[in-house]
């Protein structure tokens, strides 16, 4: 239902003051809508608790329809403050809201709506839940004062947490020193991030910002530099997390940069992410993972520009089946499908390698991976190139879950519907492993790619009980040995046309199991 009429204009006035520049509050300081909080007993010396202050000021909002509770410059501790419908937090240039070191100081809030995070914190410092049209803008800063909190995950709190709220707006501030994760968005609808700086790696779980179970989410123009995964969507609920848009995002990460999962019972749908960069970040630049249930339809990945990552891409649908409530039956197998991919560009990937991974009889269907370069280190033996790579259906996904891939770039197994297109490889160190390895792999489109391999690897490419696979319009890198291998008795209907592979000794070559006519190839 949408808010009558004068809530809606006291949350708009109130939302205008609070993107507003410095100075605009002192301005209109007649204004009963913007409520400074020193007007209710704060002190901002960082000394005093002003907790009840900055909750009377935001009650007073919510009392009067809506407005602006404003934190002028100083320093404010507080613990757990709670927002109210049509309220606007202003945190101006020169404020900081510095949470508590006493745990005492965040009583409990447990959502109405059931979810895996139950089993996480109850305590933030910013709660919300069940209300409509809420902003926290403004220049200034939040300091969560992260490394105070030793332990699990029950004696650290969130410093942002929203549940089951609507249009929700995060601008402009400065969020830094999480005790857990940064900000949880939990069944929220229409949430706007925009130009926020996150600068939190003081504990463990310090995710930078988490969307969990929302839909009509917009993400832009951020700074995230975290622990934790920087910016990642979950399902921890029955609910999907959809029709969200990620633009525009400065990334780095102790952990995995972009991501779906892991948590997934919900499933994702509907996800666009376009134009960030990603540095120095541990695990992966992109991990998708589905092992939760739940079904991922509709992802699109473009201009992504990465350093110094891991792994660039990781795609992962395995069966960990964990319900979204601790009392929950197992989830069902979930499904993974159209995926897009596009115009991403790494250099300093790691040894590892890049995995699409599903599982025997639930293959990863429809995944377009096009105009994409990547650097890797390299260092692969001819050893790494022939491990059987075990599925590890239930284990918890990460790029780095099967060890060193028998692929430097991509190893793709039970896929179907794979295209690689545009796509060029490289190593900056010694590499003996194929640049592709593709097994159980059904309906693969290899056009137009330039994968580098070392003269002594066994082959560029390696199919195993792959079918119907084209290759178009392919070619070498420099002098090769065999381009192409095939093997698997299940391996048939693999053409090549059209393909410059003159570096290489020999094209294509088939282990005796391969059926006589499963190749053909056409100049």
């Amino acid at each position: 239902m949408e808010p009558h009429s004068f809530s809606r204009r006291g949350f708009l006035l109130g939302l205008a003051v609070a993107g507003a520049p410095a100075g605009v509050a002192a301005q209109t300081g007649g204004d009963s809508r913007i409520h400074d909080v020193r007007r209710y007993g704060a002190a901002g010396d960082g000394v005093r608790m002003d907790t009840a202050a900055i909750q009377s000021a935001i009650e007073h909002c919510a009392r009067s329809g809506g407005g602006t509770a404003l934190l002028p410059a100083g320093t404010y501790l507080s613990g757990t403050i709670v927002l109210k419908a049509n309220v606007a937090l202003r945190i101006e240039p020169g404020a900081v809201l510095r949470g508590s070191v006493n745990l005492a100081d965040y009583p409990a809030h447990v959502p109405s709506l059931r979810s895996y995070t139950d089993t996480y914190t109850e305590k933030s410092l910013i709660y919300a839940e069940g209300i409509e049209n809420i902003s926290i803008a403004g220049q200034g800063v939040i300091d969560g004062q992260g490394a105070a909190f030793k332990g699990s995950y029950k004696v650290r709190p969130y410093l942002m947490r929203f549940v089951n709220c609507r249009n929700v707006n995060v601008q402009d501030v400065t969020i830094r020193d999480s005790p857990m994760w940064v900000q949880h968005y939990l069944a929220c609808e229409r949430v706007a991030i925009r130009g926020i700086t996150v600068r939190s790696r003081v504990n463990a779980n310090n995710d930078g910002i988490d969307i969990d179970s929302c839909r009509g989410v917009r993400i832009s123009d951020c700074d995230i530099w975290s622990g934790d995964d920087a910016i990642v969507l979950k399902a921890t609920t029955d609910r999907p997390c959809r029709d969200v848009v990620i633009a525009n995002c400065v990334v780095s990460s102790r952990c995995n940069a972009l991501k779906l999962g892991t948590e997934s019972n919900g499933g994702f749908e509907n996800i666009a992410i376009s134009n960030c960069t990603v540095s120095e970040t541990r695990l992966a630049g992109l991990a998708i993972e589905m092992v939760d249930g739940g079904v991922l339809d509709g992802i699109s990945v473009s201009n992504v520009l990465m350093k110094g990552v891991g792994a660039p891409i990781f795609i992962r649908l395995g069966n960990r089946a964990r319900p979204f409530t601790e009392t929950g039956a197992r989830p069902p197998m979930g499904k993974l499908r159209n995926v897009s991919i596009g115009g991403v560009q790494a250099d300093g990937a790691g040894p590892t390698g890049c995995a699409l991974a599903g599982l025997p009889g639930h293959a990863i269907e429809n995944v377009t991976l096009e105009n994409i370069r990547i650097s890797f280190a390299g260092g692969g033996t001819a050893s790494d190139a022939l491990r059987e790579v075990p599925e590890r259906p239930e284990a918890y996904p990460e790029f780095s879950m099967f060890g060193r891939l028998p692929a430097y770039g991509f190893y793709c197994r039970h896929v179907k519907n794979l295209r690689l297109r545009g796509i060029q490889t490289g190593c900056t160190g010694p590499e003996e492993r194929p640049a592709l390895v593709a097994e159980d792999a059904e309906t693969v489109e290899l056009a137009d790619c330039a994968l580098d391999s070392a003269a002594g690897a066994e082959s560029v490419v390696r199919l195993t009980d792959a079918r119907d696979v084209l290759a178009n319009g392919c070619r070498t890198t420099g002098p090769i040995g065999v381009w192409m291998r095939v093997q698997g008795a299940d391996s048939g209907h693999i053409r090549l046309t059209a393909n410059d592979l003159a570096g290489a000794r020999k094209p294509v070559e088939r282990s005796p199991d391969v059926p006589p006519d499963a190749i053909t190839v056409r100049d």
